[in-house]
């Protein structure tokens, strides 16, 4: 009979997993009996994928407010520093705001409007053009900005983000002044020690900060590279990719994932026979419509993959060689020239129209989307995300 089923993505359940847990040979387990359970084969390029939560779970890669402070301290001298650029999230940057407002004596905390970077609105476009605020040019102070604006509650959570970072600053024994500007330049007026909290464009405000005065500036990746106190920290991200764990410490993102990728593969191959690829999954690269809310709060989708994960794909569009190259073919002629034309695609169709409208990722993102709506962040206790067929196509 003809195959008639493509991609199949399965969230597998497993353990609960504390530090110290061997989490290859779980997840191994896991799969296994996944595949047992639910009568399912592993086959060659098969993916296997991994939430960066339980690798640092089983890492015990973790750090508390205090070891943040010291870092912080250290690093930016412990008077008035800026903070420029985060996240509002509970979950992603409180705790840490915590940890650096206790290594300061006072905070310049400098918000970008209308949202932060990753889409979480204080206010709207509209707000803005009926205002006639300029957010490229415009710099605020708090009193001017409730003027304008005044309280404004994140749409999902009910939040305000400036009257809760503001309390966050001051119970942690800083003092705490709010200004909102998409400047980074605007912060050295305040103060030439600045801490840049934003995520994909960290380089290019730190880089600008140097070139016009700043002294000691740092971001969100260089606190926490090595360890303080014994604490966790990841060399390559610092505190980049960290969640709230308890009201007083954050688990890092997972270092040195790749020797853990490659041992997954190893021992599902001396199991099973068969090539599987891994991966390291954190926030899927997507955006909510509705929120407006871009997904990935990580400094990457996926912090190590298996070889066979690199590069993107290279697919050829099939409605448009139906609707173009075979558009006199129909039935079974059509299916056939369409399957030839597969079978002898170039090895690189970057800028070919057959390719136009397929997606110019790296199948890391992708797949680490797919991975991340799979497990989803909640209660379904699936850490571990097992995909078939994702590298076949028509003629398979």
């Amino acid at each position: 009979m003809e195959r008639m089923v493509g991609t199949v993505v399965r969230g597998v359940r497993a353990p609960i997993i504390r530090k110290g847990d061997d989490l290859a040979s779980i997840v191994v387990d896991s799969v296994l009996k996944a595949s047992e359970s639910e009568g399912f084969a592993l086959r060659d390029r098969d993916v296997v994928a991994v939430t960066e939560a339980v690798v640092a779970r089983a890492q015990g890669n973790y750090a508390t407010t205090n070891d943040i402070a010291a870092d912080v301290r250290a690093k930016l001298g412990g008077g008035t520093i800026g903070v420029i650029f985060p996240i509002l999230s509970r979950n992603r940057f409180a705790i840490c705001l915590r940890g650096i407002a206790k290594g300061a004596k006072k905070v310049i905390l400098m918000l970008s409007y209308p949202s932060d970077e990753v889409g979480n609105h204080l206010i709207s476009l509209d707000q803005l053009d009926e205002k006639g605020v300029n957010p490229y040019s415009d710099l605020l102070t708090l009193s001017q900005y409730r003027a304008l604006f005044g309280e404004n509650k994140h749409t999902f959570t009910g939040v305000d983000y400036v009257a809760y970072y503001s309390s966050l600053i001051e119970e942690s024994g800083a003092q705490a002044e709010i200004i909102f500007s998409n400047d980074p330049r605007a912060i050295l007026r305040y103060t030439k020690n600045v801490l840049a909290c934003d995520i994909h464009t960290r380089e290019r405000t730190k880089r600008l900060l140097r070139e016009n005065g700043g002294e000691r500036v740092f971001g969100l990746d260089d606190i926490l590279t090595a360890p303080v106190n014994g604490s966790g920290c990841n060399e390559q991200y610092g505190l980049l990719g960290s969640n709230k764990a308890t009201e007083d410490t954050v688990k890092l993102f997972p270092r040195d994932c790749g020797g853990f990728v490659d041992s997954v593969q190893q021992k599902l191959k001396e199991a099973t026979g068969k090539a599987v690829e891994v991966m390291v999954y954190g926030d899927g690269a997507f955006k909510d419509p509705v929120g407006k809310i871009w997904e990935l709060a990580d400094p990457v989708v996926s912090p190590a993959h298996t070889a066979g994960l690199a590069g993107t794909p290279n697919e050829v569009k099939l409605k448009y060689l139906a609707d173009n190259n075979f558009a006199h073919l129909s039935g079974d002629a059509l299916k056939a020239a369409i399957s030839d034309y597969i079978k002898h695609k170039d090895a690189d169709l970057v800028g070919a129209m057959e390719s136009q409208g397929t997606t110019p990722r790296r199948l890391t993102d992708l797949i680490g989307s797919l991975c991340d709506l799979t497990s989803g962040s909640g209660d379904k206790g699936t850490p571990i995300v097992y995909i078939q067929g994702y590298f076949d196509n028509y003629t398979n």
